[in-house]
This record gives structure tokens, sequence and C-alpha cells, in this order.
């Protein structure tokens, strides 16, 4: 216990067998015979008027201290001789406690704060007080008119965690509390003679909640209020307030609850309740009875700080009926007429049943339930003049690139605001017509009112890419509320639809708790993860239960299993989000319109960094502007050799790292007073030091060329970067047998095949033979092989390279070190699509590429290019090999180049 130096303080002695304890408002009342406290209110009040800062009635702290107890001495011990009596106190003679003196006074008491005086129309009044800590009297100062004392403050030890006995002694404690308050709620309805008086289901619970909120630092809190609420004499109570050890507390705490749980027990017989009562007695009649039972003086007058009056108030400030309040709710919900019929059936029903019954609480939790769904309440979006210019500045703010996902949800916005201007004419016409009474007409204008059936969006793209986050900018930019469920591991169906209400522990599904989180009925749901979502087993099927959720046409009358009545989805606007279609089912596929998100690349990482990562991770780890500056160099550097990834997760824990090792310098640089030896600036070494060795490397464009070389592109799939590869074919003396080393794919290896089927065949035409019959590979072997063998290369994008490098290797040609080229041939020798344009030519311009051949179908994705690529970079469409052959030896002339004319017309 710990104790502060003596204060004065104002003292209240209390009347006779009243005790009060630390955290429990007492209420004193004021008489005539009672002068000592106006006088004391008087004075306080004069005190706190001369001060220069003006002091609230409640910051100023008493001293109520109980009367003396015959049978003990002024520290609570019990007297053992006759010899340690200490002369009768004048409280057990009934005197006035303003007329007690010093000696009658119990030698502690609680400071308690002045929580507000209540007045009578007779002239009385009351005060009330709450206690705050425990006191020990030093020294009585005055007694006349009013008592004045030093005391010392007490205050409780911090409890141990490694204090195993008062663990377990406040756990028994809790466990004694939670059992009195059970069986003091279920004798409310017994008989007087049962020795109990009981509790309200409200007080029930309340008393439940305090005791529950309360953790081991505030065990001796704990059982001072535990003892105010147990039957217990006078001299317990002050053996209980003069127990400064925690521990020793809690033990005649438990003590007193156990003798209290004990009684109960053993004079309650279940037989009393029908005994007491006739059969025909009805259930308010019970109720009334167990209710004026339960008013004593323990309970009935014992308030919680915080809380208010949490006892059964006087009969003119009983609490609001419990049924009136939740009509309230239900009426204040203005459900559908649907809903309300079935609400208001089942209220009907809560008012007939006792509280004792099981189905009671199931039957009131499906009404609070039913009354904290949003059925009409709606947010009013934001479509004014400027919606959609501030809408493309909100994604552009907090997205860089992902135009195609921004130009959809531009599309969905300028949608819904002209449905909004449409039925805004609508309406006025509507109340035109009724003010003309035209009722006809006025129903025909409202079938033309535009119904709002938001879309269900499907996010698909790799992790990182800002799926997430762009369904919150969505929220923003509309005004709406936005809620996320997250659906990854989701493996019953009852998740989604919810549980039926015979079950125990029933409970609406994720969407209606949703609903009810957020409070409206349009607001934007975030489904995230819909393909991590469990198929079917034995607790159901979850991603069929999502069929209504995502059906735009069915989501109108939406059925959760527990609510069991329809509820209108199709304002909340869905966007759910995906790593891959694969596991979705293709019914639920066909609900949503997907929207891929590919991935960013390595120009966009870059703007990304420098305008978000890079300030917010300078923010999160302490340093401040100026303090560290990266510059496009290094954060290139970070992105090409640390980081190969879709998104920009990890390029921030990258960042991080540097943002970290700069903030160690700079604070070595500060405790050492050199903070001019301290550089903000970061270089391309200072990175290699900070993250260590490079992850990936990059290929970089060769400077001088040899023939059977070819540059030729690849796109990383899973990274969403691109890079140069190099082909290399080499001949020798053989029998026509080819072999392909590089970790090659199936798809890549029949490219090679294509690749050289093309060139025997047009060996000649090409001036590689002087014979039309001649195989070209008749005495010779061939060698394809593709550097970087530790990285897989599959996919149909290298028939071109190959073809050239066969080309350029049975030719002795040269193909010039700064062109590449990617594009697959058919064994006609027309050049095909191939995809990752975007990734390719962007890894070609970083890898120092001038010049590249496209396949001419490719001319629609490098238009989507950004600018710094179109500018760096010679990008030609080819449609066949020959017109390829040109641009890569463009002074070369071949012995069938005439015959390509002919070709060329039909292409």
């Amino acid at each position: 216990m710990a104790q502060t130096k003596p204060v004065s303080l104002h003292l209240i002695p209390l009347a006779k067998d009243t005790v009060l304890l630390p955290g429990i408002v007492l209420r004193i009342p004021v008489a005539a015979n009672r002068p000592d406290i106006p006088a004391l209110l008087s004075n306080i009040y004069s005190q706190a008027a001369t001060k220069t800062t003006t002091q609230r009635l409640d910051s100023i702290n008493v001293a109520c201290v109980p009367l003396s107890s015959p049978l003990l001495n002024r520290h609570g011990q019990k007297m053992i001789s006759q010899g340690d009596r200490s002369p009768t106190p004048k409280a057990r003679l009934g005197i006035n406690p303003s007329d007690a003196t010093k000696d009658d006074l119990f030698g502690y008491g609680v400071a308690a704060k002045i929580s507000g005086v209540e007045g009578r129309g007779s002239g009385e009044f009351a005060l009330l007080v709450e206690g705050v800590a425990r006191i020990k009297i030093e020294r009585v100062t005055q007694e006349r008119p009013f008592f004045q004392s030093e005391v010392t403050y007490i205050y409780d030890d911090a409890v141990s965690p490694q204090d195993l006995a008062i663990q377990e002694l406040f756990a028994q404690l809790k466990q004694l509390s939670r059992e009195l308050l059970t069986l003091l709620r279920l004798s409310s309805l017994l008989p007087r003679s049962s020795g109990s008086a009981g509790l309200s289901p409200i007080l029930a619970r309340r008393l439940e909640l305090y005791i529950a909120k309360r953790g081991i630092q505030d065990s001796g809190l704990l059982a001072d209020f535990m003892t105010n609420i147990v039957e217990a004499s006078l001299e317990e109570k002050l053996q209980i307030l003069a127990a400064l050890d925690v521990k020793d507390r809690l033990e005649k705490a438990i003590a007193l609850l156990q003798r209290q749980v004990g009684n109960i027990k053993n004079n309650v017989s279940i037989t009393t309740l029908t005994s007491t009562f006739p059969a025909n007695t009805d259930l308010d009649q019970m109720q009334k009875t167990g209710k004026q039972r339960m008013r004593r003086p323990g309970i009935s007058g014992m308030q919680l700080p915080g809380m208010g009056g949490i006892g059964t108030p006087p009969d003119d400030e009983q609490e609001p009926n419990e049924m009136d309040e939740l009509k309230k709710k239900l009426d204040a919900a203005k459900m559908p007429a649907e809903a309300a019929k079935v609400a208001f059936r089942e209220l009907k029903r809560l008012k007939k049943m006792s509280p004792a019954q099981a189905e009671y609480q199931v039957t009131r939790n499906y009404l609070e339930n039913l009354a904290e769904i949003p059925w009409t309440v709606a947010t009013e979006d934001q479509l004014g003049v400027e919606t959609l210019s501030r809408a493309r500045k909100q994604f552009d703010g907090d997205h860089y690139g992902l135009e195609k996902v921004k130009k959809r949800l531009l599309e969905y916005l300028a949608v819904l605001k002209l449905k909004q201007s449409i039925n805004q004419d609508v309406n006025i016409q509507i109340a035109k017509a009724e003010e003309e009474k035209a009722a006809e007409k006025a129903e025909i204008l409202k079938r033309k009112r535009m119904i709002d059936k938001s879309p269900i969006l499907l996010l698909v793209g790799p992790p990182g890419v800002g799926k997430t986050s762009l369904a919150k900018s969505v929220a923003t930019a509309l005004g709406r509320k936005f809620h996320r469920i997250s659906l990854g591991g989701v493996r019953d169906e009852a998740e989604i639809r919810g549980h039926r209400r015979t079950y125990v522990a029933a409970m609406p599904g994720l969407i209606v708790q949703g609903l009810k989180k957020v409070g409206v009925s349009n607001p934007v749901f975030l489904l995230d993860e819909i393909d991590k979502v469990g198929t079917s087993n034995f607790h159901g099927d979850p991603s069929a239960a999502m069929l209504e959720v995502l059906d735009p046409e069915q989501n109108h009358s939406f059925t959760d299993h527990y609510v069991n009545i329809p509820l209108d989805l199709s304002k909340v606007l869905f966007i759910a989000t995906a790593n891959t279609l694969d596991t979705i089912p293709p019914a639920l596929l066909d609900r949503m319109e997907t929207i891929a998100l590919p991935g960013y690349t390595t120009l966009e990482k870059r703007h990304i960094a420098l305008q978000h990562l890079i300030p917010k991770q300078i923010r999160t780890n302490g340093l401040g502007e100026g303090q560290v500056e990266f510059n496009q160099d290094v954060v290139s550097k970070i992105i090409e050799s640390y980081t190969r990834e879709s998104g920009v997760r990890n390029l921030e824990r990258e960042i991080g790292s540097v943002c970290r090792a700069k903030a160690v310098e700079f604070a070595e640089a500060m405790d050492s007073g050199h903070l001019e030896k301290y550089k903000p600036q970061l270089s391309v070494e200072d990175i290699e030091d900070i993250l260590g060795i490079e992850k990936f490397d990059e290929e970089i464009a060769e400077k001088t060329s040899r023939p059977g070389i070819v540059t030729g592109l690849v796109a990383y799939s899973s990274g969403g970067n691109g890079s140069i590869l190099f082909i290399e074919v080499a001949d020798m003396p053989g029998s026509g047998s080819v072999q392909l080393t590089g970790t090659l794919g199936d798809v890549l290896k029949e490219s090679v095949e294509v690749a050289l089927s093309w060139v025997k065949a047009h060996a000649y035409e090409l001036g590689l033979t002087s014979d039309p019959s001649e195989n070209i590979m008749k005495n010779r072997s061939i060698h394809v092989h593709c550097p970087s063998g530790a990285i897989p290369k599959d996919g149909p994008s290298a028939g071109m390279a190959h073809t050239i490098a066969l080309i350029s290797l049975f030719s002795g040609k040269a193909v010039p070190p700064t062109m590449a080229m990617t594009g697959e041939i058919s064994l006609r020798g027309r050049v095909t699509a191939v995809g990752g344009i975007k990734e390719k030519l962007i890894g070609a311009l970083r890898a120092g590429v001038k010049t590249v051949l496209l396949p001419a179908q490719n001319r629609k994705d490098a238009k989507d290019l950004p600018q710094e690529v179109k500018d760096g970079l010679e990008i030609i469409h080819v449609r066949h090999i020959w017109e390829a052959m040109r641009h890569v030896w463009p002074d070369a002339h071949w012995r069938g180049e005439e015959n390509f004319a002919g070709i060329e017309s039909q292409l």
C-alpha cells in the first residue's frame, strides 16, 4: 500500500451502521438535525470562491468516516479482553452523527468527491458523494461547527503478475460474485421467506457487466464493491474498510460471499415458488411482488460511478419499460411492411414470455438485430456539378496508372449521376400530378423512375497492386461508407447467409453484420479474396451462397437465414478482389464484371515510390523532410535489383529498410554532435551497402554483334516486369540434330522447331544453299541456348527471334546489338501477336535497346505505352519474316525476296 503526506480535509461522520467504500456512490440525507453538513458546504464554497482559479465542486474531496463499533478498536481489530474495549460509542446509543466527538469516529474512512446535491420540496436535501480512496485519520483538528482533520491517503499497490495467491483469490472472487448475481436474479420471483432479495434483469445485467470489466489490478476495488452488495454487519464492513492489504481484503470479501451464497442455496427450494403463489397468479403480479422484495438498502441505495444509479429507483423514477424501448427502436428503424409485420408479431410474443424462459433472450436478440439493420437509411451520393472531376482527381491522387479501372469507375459515377437527374425530374412531375389529383398519371410516372442497380465489380490481379485501396477511393469519391469483408478461409455457408434462429449462439451472416456496422443501405462493400472462398463441404457451399448476394437480378430480395426477411442489397456497391480466376466457380464469376489489374511496370513503380511510398516510409521511420533524399537512379536500382513483383509491397519494405538505415546514421550523428557529417543524399553504392547483394540481375544489350546471336524480349508474368533475353545459336559438324538448353519450356521448344523448319524450307530462297533440294542440316548439328538458365522461359513469343538467329548463323550476317524483337511465327512465315508488350518494351528501354520489332497485330498494345517509352524506342511493326529481315539487314539482298512481293499483297 502506498501512503501520501498528511493533508487537511473536511470530515463528514456517517449515519448509524453506514459505511462508504471506494468506488461506491452514497446518498447522505441532510435533515434539520444535521447542521454540520450545511456549514461544511458553505465553508467549501467560500474557499472555492476566494481562489484565483475556478474550482468545481466535484473536484473537492471530503472525508466520509463511519462511527466506531463497541466490538472493534479504531484499527478494525476485534476486542480481546475487557481492558481493550473502548468506551461505548455514542452512535450505539442513537445519537445524531453531528453530535459525535472525535472519540466516536472510526480510525479509517474514505475520501470522497461531491457528485451533486439533490433538493427536496420540503426544504430537505441530500448530498451525493462518490468514494475515491481510503484514508487514515491522523489527527482531528476541529470538531465544531463541522469536523476538520489531517488524513493520509492510502492507495492499493499494483498487483504483480507473479503474485499467484492474489490471482487465485481474484478469480475466486469473480466466480462467487457471478454465482451470487445468478442466485439473486433467479430468486426475484421467490417469497421473502427464501432469505434473498431478487434482482431485475436490467440490474443483473449491469452488475454482470461491471464485474466482467474488472481486471486483476482492480481486485481491491471489486472486493469493496461486492462487500456493499452482500448482507454484512457493521463490524464486517469496518474490517473491510480497515483491510489495507489487498490480499487480506480479498479473503474477507470471499468469506462474506461464500456465506451469502450458502444461505441462499440452503433457504431457497424449488417448491417455494409454487407454494407461495397460487396457480391463478399472473406473471405481472409475480414480477411486481419480486421487485418489491428486492428493495433493500444494500442494493437499492447503491450506485456505480459513471453508470448512474444501478439499483431500483423509487416508484416515481422507475426505469423505462424494456418493451417500450424495444418498440421505439423498431418504429425508428422504418422497416418495410413485410419486415414490420414480422417484427411486431415477435414483439407481441415477447411480451407474453417470462424473462426466465430460454426463448425470451433469443427473441429479444432477434428483434434488436432487426432494429439495427438499416432498412431505409442511406447516405446521399455526392453527385454535383464537379462530381466526375473530383472523382478523377481522387483516383489520380490515390493511384498511379490503372487507367482501365479508373475509366470503368468514372463510367459508373456518370451513369449514377444521370439516373439521379432523371429521377429528380420525374419526382417533380409526380408531385404535380398528385396536386392535380391525377392518380393514374402519377402511377405511370412512378414506373419511369430509374432503378439504381449498382454493378458487381471484380478486380483481378496479383497481390500488392492496389485492389483494396481502389475500393476505398471509390467510397471516398462517392461519399459513401466503406466496409471490408474478408472472405479468405470462409468454409461455412452460415458465415454468408447466417444461422437459423433455432441454433445456439445463432447470428446473422457477414453481409447483414456489415450493414449493421455501417448503418446505411447503400455502402461500398469490399469482398476481399473472393477466390479464397471454400467450396462444397459438410458445412454447405459458401461460394454458392454468394450467388444470390452478387446477382444483380436477385440481390434486391436477399434472404439471410437468421433475419428470414428479404433484404434489398441492390443499392450496395460490391467490389470483389481476387488474385486469380481459376478457383472462382463459373456461375459465380458470371455474376461479376471482371476488370484485370496486370501489375505495375518499372516506370509506374518508380512514380509510385517517389510520390507515395518514400514520403510514407520517411514519416513512418521518424525522419523529417530533407533528412533522406532518394533520386531516380536509387529508386530504379531498388526496383530492378531487389524486387521483381507485380505490386509494390516488397518495394515498400525495401524502401523502409533504407530509411531505417539512414535513421540509424542520423541518430548516431545527432548523439555525437556531428550532424554536419551526415549526408541525406543516397547513392546507388549506398543501396548495395544497405540492402546487400543484388537479388536479381538485369540483362544489358550487347555492344558488339556476332552471327547467331539475337536479342529477344521476355515478360515475367509473376512479377509484372520485362527484360531482354539473348538467344544464341551455334552449329557444328553433325547429322542434323538439334540441342536445346536454357530451361526452355515446351512452347518455346516448339518455336525453335517451327523456326528451323521455315529456314530449312526456304534455304535456297535465302541464299543459304545452291540447290533447292539440298538439306541445309545434312552435315551439321545446331545448339540453341538461352542464357540465364535459372529463370524458366516459356510462352509463344520467340519464334521470330529464333528464325532471325538461324538465318544470321547460316548466312554469317550479324544482327545489330541494339535491336530486339518479339513475336511468334507460323510455318508460312507470318508473324503473329504475343502478350506482355508493355512490360517487354519497358524492359528493352531499361536494357539499352534502341529498336524493337513487334508483330503488326500488337499495334494496338503500343498505344497505351508511357510517353517515355515511345520517345526512347523506335518501334517497327512487321507482318512476315521477310519484312523483318528487311529491317534487320536493310542492305542485304536475298534470292527469294522478289517472291515476298506477292506474299505481301495477300497480308
